[in-house]
């Protein structure tokens, strides 16, 4: 569900804002003309005089003031509630329309002709909605005008909501065509369908009809109606459902008795049954299906009355439809319809755990604080009243999963709702309540407007296609019974009894085990109903616990044990006796997986395995939505590579700080590179050299590659950075600190050289250590260094402090960025896939030319925000599912109006983040495009100050958009797709691509579509020497060299782009203003040539030039130039 959030959210910059904060008020009045938004959208604060901020407020102010503190978190949540309900309640212009529209129906209907029917015949071009399995039954029938036609359902109610409008009307059939013996072998329900294709015949007549169509009432095949839209415009604005019901007394209750049965086995299977009739199984399901037909008029006079009690009964009930569309629960087979919110809302009510007084918000909370509590799977169930002729509440559990009994105590108003919905609806209700008692999470945002679809809400979302081997998996698991009672409808039969199998087998690997809802279908009246295998493909999706998801043991119970057989049974020959380490000897499955990547498909093994070994589902119908998208970075997701990395720069970090013989002591060895906290795209990997393919430098320190051999391989340095102890000894110089520090870097070479054997180069910036093949940067610092580059003497020799780029940008490399991977390897220890979600992030923003302008810290603490603030959803626990969130979250966020807060260790409070966002908004204009707070840098957004800018950021948020949308259609199609198309760049907007030699671009392996020939670099396999060596080319990418000079070249006259992870293409944008001429000046003749007008001299760039240029300086890298454009010519 869609809904425009832009007449009450904040975030909009709408002027309206304003005038709903002031609406109400004295201010209001005098105000109200005085917007509090800019032209460009931003937000500001009002300006008020002292006289009007110090007025005093009014006894209706002073009681809305006092409402809002004691039922809302903030008055803004109370404005924004009110405007949801305006946005979703029907316009007076709509009512008219649909009353118009229902009386021409109406009155149409009153005419349909009487006739005596033999055959259908009649129905020449309308088919019957009806699947007529068996293909016969006894019966006579014949058409006459409707007993009654009256509107039912929310319409009536006062509960109907936009956007999609939907209208009951029920039309009574005439007690004439019915028979008492009606209720048995789908007589009833086959008159009732040849009633509605009589219907469809003669409305297909009506003018007033612009197209009339087939459903069926959330997905019950017994249940067919008839959908109706007025011609024209107006089509997409209401939709006429009719229903043909019984007259209310056409049969008894008592016999739609749960343990009764109204489906004989030997009409239902054709073969004679010698059984005696009490021996035929009870059909709950068909006898509720039956009974619902007979109640709609007495269960709209019942909530008519409960909602007359409570004012803000229709208004609550609205609240929660929203709540429950959003989260894609109210529609389909065994949904939590609109109606079954009204009859929760009226049992509350009846029941008194709810007041009548209560206001919409209240009654919402109510409700989710009762679905997130009750327990509708097991005794007590939810019921109004019982009578002595009434059903038992044993009955009903025996017969139903999930109960919740109507008030005339005969009908369970759940009994197409699995159990695993129920506890979705649970859990979804349990998770809001939490959601809306933070004060740091913007409840209504979260709660009300967000949409969540399955992909984006569990960690694996699996596809169950080829419907049709439901009907084998009915026989092997021996359902006829219950087949006969959802009336051959194979795939509801069979469902629960397969999800309870997974269930069994997932067992602690999983928080919650869903399904998707078989949708309503809907086809035109001249068309045969479509199949139960024609349906869609079935969503399970499952909320992973990692503490066990990954585990590739699952232990059964000792061989003694009673419970063993169950095990073996479940498990077939996967199950085997083993002894363990304790002594015990168990029943036990293995799975295989070498690496993390791998072991995350051991939920998809152990779904193909229990479903061919139980349900006969070959793995063929069975496909993940997920996983796929780890092929693009290189098959593995880099679990165990940063592992090494770690593992090798802690044992560093160990030698470091037990050397000796150093001039100072080290204070602390922290690191600063990506693969330190698991998200670099392409973590390091120890190489070891093949040196053959180099020449030794003269001074035998390190290697250059052989003239004509291609690019070494990229050897990234793994920077270090390490402090030492404060002392007097310190200069107070800028230069001569960087002198000491170049020197504790000759001394920490030697000492390493000599103590632990490690080839080491030293420079005056930093220090590389050649370890386990591997190379570290090590960076000595000094706490007080940024400090003194701030101070400076005035003419007078007053000594003050002043801010620079070259402090800030010290103090980024040694102080803030080893305390964003202490932070965020903390994280990585606490959510176990949020490195891979980081990984995935970086190589799509790098693929699609945006790693430099949302640089990779950025990009992680975006990615942190998701697991620290999840809201509406739990942390994801799979890359895929975190991935999709992170480009909802970059496509959707008002950048503009609201800093992104991402609370670090939990350290910011509710109302520090309440200061931010008040000195965000006071400061915006002076604040960066991207703004990111995090507990250590809540005013200046270190690593958003210089870019993007805001033309990058709307570019990445329209790609970002516009990929989601690609991905979540492919991985929701059912079929196996090329993820890799989200990764791929769009190449058109650009003027100027320079390709270049793939030989020469040292990560061409790295790339979203590698070639399947790469180059030898310079490495071969085996286990890396932990010391000693030769030292290799180290952070040599020619690439981004040559893209460094075109930059200082060109800079002022067009932007670059490159994929720094193998691509082989620069892509060039002449900037708008470069080719406007300018004043001659010998000083600007860079890249330009002279123009001459009427006798006045300008200059423009000589495009030509510029290209041959380009050419010249990449010259060995560059293979052409494609002109991709005419713009630059001039």
């Amino acid at each position: 569900m869609h809904l425009r959030p832009v007449s009450f959210h904040p975030a909009r910059g709408n002027k309206r804002m304003r005038e709903l904060i002031l609406k109400g008020t004295s201010l209001y009045r005098d105000k109200h003309s005085k917007g509090t938004v800019s032209d460009d959208g931003v937000l500001r604060p009002v300006k008020l005089s002292k006289k009007e901020l110090y007025k005093a407020p009014t006894v209706e102010e002073l009681n809305q003031l006092k409402e809002a503190e004691n039922l809302f978190h903030c008055s803004i949540l109370k404005m924004q509630m009110e405007e949801l309900l305006k946005e979703v309640a029907l316009s007076e212009h709509r009512k008219k329309l649909v009353d118009s529209f229902v009386q021409q129906i109406t009155d149409f209907l009153q005419c349909v002709p009487e006739s005596e029917l033999d055959d259908i015949s009649w129905l020449a071009g309308v088919e019957v909605p009806f699947l007529l399995v068996p293909s016969t039954a006894k019966g006579k029938f014949h058409m006459e005008p409707p007993a009654s036609i009256s509107l039912v359902g929310s319409y009536p109610l006062g509960t109907c909501i936009k956007p999609k409008v939907s209208v009951d009307l029920a039309v009574t059939i005439p007690a004439s065509i019915l028979h008492p013996m009606d209720a048995i072998n789908q007589r009833y329900s086959r008159k009732r369908a040849l009633y509605l294709a009589g219907l469809a015949r003669h409305l297909s007549f009506a003018k007033c009809v612009g197209s009339l169509h087939y459903s069926c009432l959330h997905g019950n095949r017994l249940r067919p109606v008839l959908l109706l839209k007025p011609p024209g415009n107006d089509s997409s604005k209401v939709t006429l459902r009719i229903h043909a019901i019984p007259p209310p007394d056409f049969l008894k209750p008592s016999r739609f008795h749960p343990q009764k049965n109204n489906i004989r086995t030997e009409w239902f299977t054709g073969v004679a049954n010698t059984q005696p009739e009490s021996s035929e199984p009870p059909t709950p399901h068909y006898n509720s299906t039956v009974l619902g037909d007979h109640l709609p008029l007495s269960h709209l006079q019942f909530l008519s009355a409960i909602s007359a009690q409570c004012p803000a009964f229709g208004e609550g009930v609205a609240l929660l439809k929203v709540w429950l569309r959003q989260r894609e629960l109210d529609q389909g087979a065994g949904c939590f319809c609109g109606f079954l919110a009204s009859m929760l809302m009226a049992y509350l009510l009846s029941t008194h755990k709810v007041g009548k007084t209560m206001n919409p918000y209240q009654l919402l909370r109510n409700a989710l604080h009762f679905l997130a509590c009750s327990v509708l799977v097991a005794s007590p169930c939810l019921s109004f009243s019982f009578l002595l002729l009434q059903p038992s509440l044993p009955e009903f559990h025996a017969a139903f999963s999930v109960v919740f009994v109507d008030p005339s105590g005969h009908l369970n108003l759940l009994a197409d709702m699995t159990v695993f919905t129920y506890k979705r609806i649970q859990h979804e209700a349990s998770l809001s309540l939490t959601f809306w008692d933070d004060p740091t999470v913007d409840g209504f945002q979260a709660l009300l407007m967000t949409p969540k679809s399955m992909l984006r809400t569990y960690d694996n979302v699996f596809k169950l296609v080829n419907l049709v081997k439901l009907q084998t998996s009915c026989k092997k698991l021996l359902l006829l019974n219950e087949l006969m009672d959802h009336s051959g409808n194979y795939v509801l039969t069979a469902l629960p009894f397969v999800l309870s199998l997974l269930q069994r087998g997932l067992g602690e690997r999983i928080h919650l085990l869903v399904h998707s809802l078989p949708q309503d279908p809907e086809w035109p009246v001249d068309s045969a109903p479509p199949k139960h295998k024609d349906q869609p493909p079935l969503s399970i999706g499952l909320l992973l616990n990692l503490e066990h998801a990954l585990s590739v043991l699952e232990r059964g119970p000792p061989a003694d044990n009673p419970k063993a057989a169950e095990f073996r049974q479940l498990w077939g020959s996967l199950s085997q006796l083993r002894r363990f380490q304790d002594g015990a000897i168990t029943e036990a499955v293995l799975w295989s997986g070498n690496s993390i990547s791998h072991r995350r498909f051991i939920v998809l093994k152990i779904i193909n395995h229990l479903l061919e070994l139980h349900a006969d589902i070959p793995k063929s119908c069975i496909i993940v939505a997920g996983g796929q998208l780890d092929d693009v970075i290189n098959h593995t997701t880099g679990e165990e590579e940063s592992l090494e990395v770690v593992q090798s720069y802690d044992d560093l970090s160990r030698k470091l700080w037990q050397l000796k013989d150093l001039p100072l002591s080290i204070t602390s060895v922290q690191g600063a590179h990506q693969a330190l906290r698991y998200t670099q795209v392409f973590p390091p990997v120890p190489v070891r050299l093949d040196y053959s393919f180099f020449e030794k430098k003269k001074n035998r320190l390190g290697l250059v590659p052989k003239e004509n051999n291609p690019c070494p391989c990229y050897i990234a340095p793994i920077k270090v950075i390490v402090h030492m102890e404060g002392s007097g000894k310190w200069p107070s110089e800028p230069m001569a600190i960087r002198h000491v520090k170049a020197a504790f870097h000759i001394c920490l070479r030697e000492l390493l050289c000599n103590q632990h054997n490690y080839r080491c180069h030293a420079t005056p910036g930093y220090l590389d250590v050649w370890k386990d093949g591997l190379v570290f940067r090590i960076q000595v610092a000094y706490h007080r260094e940024p400090q003194i580059l701030r101070e400076s003497l005035t003419p007078e020799g007053m000594l003050i402090y002043r801010d620079n780029a070259e402090a800030q940008a010290l103090e980024l490399e040694t102080l803030h960025k080893p305390f964003l991977t202490s932070t965020l390897h903390g994280l990585q220890q606490q959510y176990g896939c949020f490195g891979v979600v980081c990984r995935l992030a970086k190589r799509w923003l790098a693929s699609q030319f945006l790693l430099e302008d949302i640089r990779e810290e950025a990009t992680d603490l975006l990615v942190a925000s998701l697991f620290l603030h999840p809201a509406p959803f739990t942390p994801p626990s799979s890359p895929q599912v975190g991935f999709l969130r992170f480009l909802h979250l970059l496509s959707t966020f008002d950048w503009k109006n609201n800093p992104l807060i991402v609370n670090l260790n939990g350290k910011l409070t509710a109302v520090e983040q309440t200061d931010i966002k008040n000195d965000f908004v006071a400061s915006r204009e002076s604040l960066p495009t991207m703004f990111i707070v995090t507990p250590n840098d809540k005013k200046v957004s270190v690593w958003t100050k210089e870019a993007p800018s805001v033309q990058m950021l709307q570019r990445a948020v329209m790609l970002a958009a516009e990929s989601l949308r690609v991905l979540e259609t492919r991985l929701d199609s059912g079929e196996k797709q090329d993820m890799r198309v989200a990764f791929r760049p769009p190449l058109e907007a650009y003027d100027v691509l320079i390709h270049l030699d793939s030989k020469q671009v040292p990560l061409l392996a790295k790339a979203v579509d590698p070639p399947v020939n790469t180059f030898q670099r310079g490495t071969h396999g085996g286990q890396p020497y932990a010391s000693g060596g030769a030292l290799p080319v180290i952070d040599y990418d020619p690439v981004r060299l040559y893209l460094s000079e075109l930059r200082d070249a060109f800079g002022d006259l067009a932007l670059f782009f490159y994929d720094p992870y193998g691509g082989t293409v620069i892509a060039v944008l002449w900037k708008p203003n470069a080719f406007e001429p300018k004043p001659f000046k010998t000083s600007l003749m860079n890249a330009r040539r002279v123009k001459v007008n009427d006798d006045v001299a300008t200059t423009v760039p000589n495009v030509e030039a510029i290209l041959q240029d380009f050419r010249i300086i990449g010259e060995g890298l560059v293979k052409r130039l494609e002109l991709r454009t005419e713009k630059w010519v001039v």
